[in-house]
């Protein structure tokens, strides 16, 4: 007879199973930040909350206000890092296939990049719901950067960081208009007319996206180019940059950004996770 310890039900979930149900709960909680930072950006476009565009903090802030916004805060910290751990398994696992040779590292290189920067949103979630509030000086990552230029080799890393922004920009705004993004969503379930809509709002969202990685790594390269910190631009000061294009061009974007918020809590619901 063998030991109760050994014994392992049938019933409990896989691994795999349990990191699919995490990257679920990443994208719904992505898609919510995302809904929440576009709704504010549209209202600062329309003059409703003036003419102050919204940075990381004022979401969080915003999310901790709403009913029960505590635990929501608490959801949304707990699903980044899913999303994050989804991103590491892409890179670290190759549970997209995509090899070993360089244009595959490349595209696991992005995966692993791209889990770093929503570790760092994470983290803020984290500790905002922990403490009820972020220090002012803490609560963008433009003071990471900042920080980073003032170090030994910093320039180049800065530099390398802006361009490696850049670049994923001009990504996504490929996958936008290239459709790549399509496989990313089970349209099983969807009639011809949902799966156009579902690829429409895919691909205006992967655009806005664009945008603001591409404003993002260009102020990031001169940033470091010039050795100026004060050129380094966050989610704000994209949105800034936008607005002094015109309100259109801010709301534009803004508006893009809900729609890609729309577009990620589809993809939670309906997602289509290979290798995992």
């Amino acid at each position: 007879m063998s030991s109760s310890a050994s014994y392992i039900p049938a019933s409990l979930p896989s691994p795999a199973a349990g990191l699919r149900a995490w990257a679920r709960l990443g994208f719904a909680s992505l898609g919510f930040v995302y809904l929440v930072l576009g709704v504010l950006a549209t209202m600062a476009a329309l003059g409703v909350r003036g003419s102050s565009t919204p940075n990381q903090q004022e979401v969080f802030e915003t999310i901790q206000h709403l009913p029960l916004g505590q635990l929501l805060l608490w959801l949304v910290a707990a699903g980044l890092l899913g999303y994050v751990a989804w991103r590491f398994a892409q890179a670290l696992l190759d549970t997209e296939s995509r090899g070993a040779a360089l244009s595959g590292l490349a595209v696991r290189g992005f995966y692993f990049f791209s889990g770093l920067l929503y570790g760092f949103l994470a983290y803020y979630a984290g500790k905002m719901a922990w403490y009820g509030r972020l220090p002012r000086e803490e609560d963008t990552s433009r003071s990471v950067l900042q920080k980073l230029l003032h170090h030994p080799h910093g320039q180049g890393v800065l530099a390398l960081i802006g361009l490696v922004v850049l670049s994923a920009g001009l990504v996504q705004l490929y996958r936008a208009w290239s459709g790549r993004f399509d496989t990313d969503v089970n349209g099983t379930p969807f009639s011809a007319a949902q799966c156009r809509l579902v690829y429409r709002m895919g691909q205006i969202g992967y655009s806005a996206r664009a945008v603001v990685l591409g404003i993002m790594g260009y102020f990031c390269f001169l940033a470091a180019h010039h050795a100026n910190v004060n050129e380094i631009r966050d989610t704000q000061g994209c949105f800034n940059a936008l607005q002094a294009l015109g309100s259109a061009a801010l709301a534009a974007v803004a508006v893009g950004l809900v729609i890609y918020g729309a577009y990620l809590l589809v993809q939670a619901r309906f997602p289509v996770l290979r290798g995992i």
